[in-house]
């Protein structure tokens, strides 16, 4: 597990104004949390270097993009080697119709988020290129009615009463 960085108020209102728009220019995120552009600067190459922020990423529209059915492949491997689910895993992830990869604990091994055009691209996608693989046991699918983005993520606050040391 890796250890978490210690964030003081200024970082983390620097990091929920940027997970609301990464496009926020270093004067305006600056001029937002009182602070000099420079030191802005400074902040986010510091939080950027400790690993805290790994990246700026584009969302888009899947639908809008002519895969507008989503869904969930809750797939079983078997056996569970690792000579088997890293060609497994790195097959997926290249897979144009897979949107995110999980490995998991639990009947399951991985959870797969998929876009597609349709339900018979759907089950091409399920048939040819989950159920045909030879560890590949089981593949459930779940299809997507509706997502919702949530909130900033932050580090978890204290427990009330506890004692923390300033940044």
């Amino acid at each position: 597990m890796t250890d978490s960085v210690l964030l003081d108020p200024v970082d983390l209102e620097i990091l929920r104004l940027l997970q609301n728009d990464a496009r926020t220019t270093y004067r305006d995120l600056a001029a937002a949390v009182g602070v000099a552009p420079s030191t802005c600067l400074d902040r986010v190459a510091r939080l950027r270097r400790s690993g805290v922020i790994l990246g700026h990423e584009l969302r888009l529209d899947p639908a809008r993009l002519g895969r507008g059915l989503q869904a969930l492949l809750l797939v079983q491997v078997r056996p569970h080697r690792r000579e088997l689910i890293d060609p497994f895993v790195e097959r997926v992830r290249a897979l144009p119709e897979s949107r995110a990869l999980f490995h998991l604990t639990g009947p399951d091994d991985y959870l797969v988020h998929v876009a597609v055009t349709g339900t018979a691209d759907l089950q091409r996608l399920v048939l040819d290129e989950f159920t045909s693989r030879r560890e590949v046991a089981r593949v459930e699918t779940r299809l997507i009615f509706q997502q919702w983005e949530c909130g900033p993520l932050l580090p978890p606050r204290p427990p009330a009463g506890a004692v923390t040391r300033d940044a």
